[in-house]
């Protein structure tokens, strides 16, 4: 561990064990963003994060963050229930363009609103859900008082804003969405400053596409649009910061700024490798600042193994409550690591996931890829082919809308060079973390040590199946794209195919 500047070493000295009223707690799930995409995590950051790099001198640098998969949803029910995928069954993303709406966080799942809210917390979400879009799956069935935002990713037919269960805007002005989450939010903080509240602010940015307000979109660098999305990110978190301060309650108020997996195209990974979608570390090491002052130290940058399911249990100890006892957590307190420079990780282990299967082990400085990483998104495509992508998903000037200059396939985050993938392939993570010389040869020992304790918890994993689909989808033609039905939005429901692509559902047999 490292202490970046003498100040810390004073301010450990008083740190308390916990806040003396009953803490308030804010958690910012930023979508998509890279671990190199914030400056402080990153001394060649392409962008600039100024209330980011502030907030992490005033509280404490996780260096050695993960989420449990690369992918968006999984990741969601894991920081508000403290469980892997493979515990709380979300395994996949819901995708209502593609029939994948009979899934979603289960209501046998207690996640840290509804914890809180026993206790007499107010709570609300404010941002993406992806945890089920379906009257049975939605925020206020899992302890949220109020919702407003979009049901799953910004990039998903029929993109539409949800208050509550109401829609009350469709097509969506994606611009807006940075400001207007974090005005929510603002509003909420002030309406309850008198009272202990828990706030789940998951941003829609980075997500694509990729979308910026006047006040942050420079016209001059259209080929950077990321840049200006990181700006308005990192400008609304200090919004946050500010409001907390300016009402007196920032000593009572832990805040915690994490992602929910690695970049896509046109971020940065920070010299780490692979993306989000692959479980190199450039998929599944994500940033991770906490502050309260007080309470958690200022200045303080660990770099012991630690992860999003420890949010769960972390928040129970600070506020005197009690995860639910009738099921595993996997997450641990960590605490310690936010208060005291010698602490080390509660985890013997951290497991991350591919879809439903287990794929990796990291344990101290060893990670293992039990399953091949992979080759790099779209690697199988030309140079050419790439600059020329059209997403199917990308910005209309229909029912999608936001700036048309998005990043491209060639704008790789992260790296892409190393050993070619496979399974079982080792890295020394503290001598090699872009993960390009496999060691697994050289200390067979560490490999076999590690496979067992994977083995151990793969015999917890169940088999997945695929979930039903809302459509019977013709077969496209062999290597083209799966079918997106554009859906038509204004009413909580996906079933409105539009007319001109009927002719693509098959009828069930």
């Amino acid at each position: 561990m490292r202490i970046p500047v003498l100040t810390a070493l004073l301010t450990i000295a008083t740190v308390q064990s916990g806040a003396t009223a009953d803490p308030n707690v804010i958690v910012i799930f930023a979508d998509d963003l890279g671990y190199g995409d914030v400056g402080c995590f990153n001394k060649d950051c392409p962008f600039k994060t100024p209330r980011l790099d502030r907030m992490a001198t005033e509280g404490v640098m996780l260096t050695g963050f993960y989420v449990p998969t690369p992918y968006c949803a999984p990741s969601r029910a894991t920081i508000l229930t403290g469980r892997y995928p493979f515990r709380h069954t979300v395994v996949r993303n819901p995708a209502p363009d593609v029939g994948a709406s009979n899934f979603g966080l289960p209501q046998s799942e207690v996640t840290i609103a509804e914890i809180l809210k026993s206790k007499g917390y107010a709570t609300a979400a404010y941002g993406k859900w992806h945890l089920g879009h379906k009257e049975q799956w939605l925020p206020r069935t899992q302890g949220f008082d109020e919702y407003l935002g979009i049901l799953y990713s910004n990039d998903m037919f029929p993109v539409q804003l949800v208050h509550n269960e109401n829609v009350v805007e469709y097509p969506v002005v994606q611009a807006s969405l940075t400001q207007r989450y974090t005005q929510q939010a603002v509003d909420f903080i002030r309406t309850n400053k008198d009272r202990p509240f828990f706030l789940y602010l998951p941003h829609a940015m980075p997500h694509k596409p990729l979308a910026v307000s006047d006040e942050f979109y420079t016209p001059e660098t259209r080929d950077n649009l990321y840049a200006d999305v990181i700006a308005e990110l990192d400008a609304n978190v200090g919004r946050i910061l500010d409001e907390v301060s300016d009402l007196g309650i920032e000593q009572n108020t832990l805040v915690i700024f994490t992602s929910d997996n690695g970049p896509w195209f046109g971020g940065s990974t920070g010299g780490l490798r692979g993306m989000k979608a692959r479980t190199w570390e450039g998929g599944l090491r994500v940033p991770m600042i906490a502050r309260m002052p007080g309470t958690i130290a200022a200045g303080l940058i660990s770099d012991e193994p630690a992860a999003t399911i420890d949010v769960l249990p972390t928040v129970c100890q600070l506020t005197n409550t009690s995860a639910p006892a009738d099921r595993i957590i996997d997450g641990r307190n960590i605490l310690p690591l936010l208060q005291r420079p010698a602490a080390k990780s509660p985890h013997n282990a951290i497991f991350g996931m591919q879809g439903a299967n287990l794929a990796t082990i990291r344990s101290g400085r060893w990670k293992l890829h039990v399953r091949s990483a992979g080759h790099p998104l779209f690697s199988n495509l030309s140079p050419q082919e790439r600059m020329n992508y059209i997403d199917p998903r990308g910005p209309d000037g229909v029912t999608l809308l936001a700036p048309f200059e998005q990043a491209s396939p060639t704008q790789h985050p992260g790296l892409t060079s190393g050993d070619m993938p496979k399974a079982m392939m080792l890295f020394d993570l503290h001598n090699d973390r872009g993960e390009q010389h496999d060691v697994a040869a050289k200390h067979p020992e560490v490999v076999k040590r590690l496979k067992g304790q994977f083995d151990a918890m793969q015999a917890e994993v169940p088999t997945f199946p695929a979930p039903l689909s809302d459509y019977q989808f013709a077969a496209p033609p062999r290597g083209t794209p799966r079918t997106l039905m554009r859906l038509i939005g204004g009413e909580l429901r996906y079933d409105r195919v539009p007319a001109s692509q009927r002719h693509l559902i098959q009828t069930a047999p």
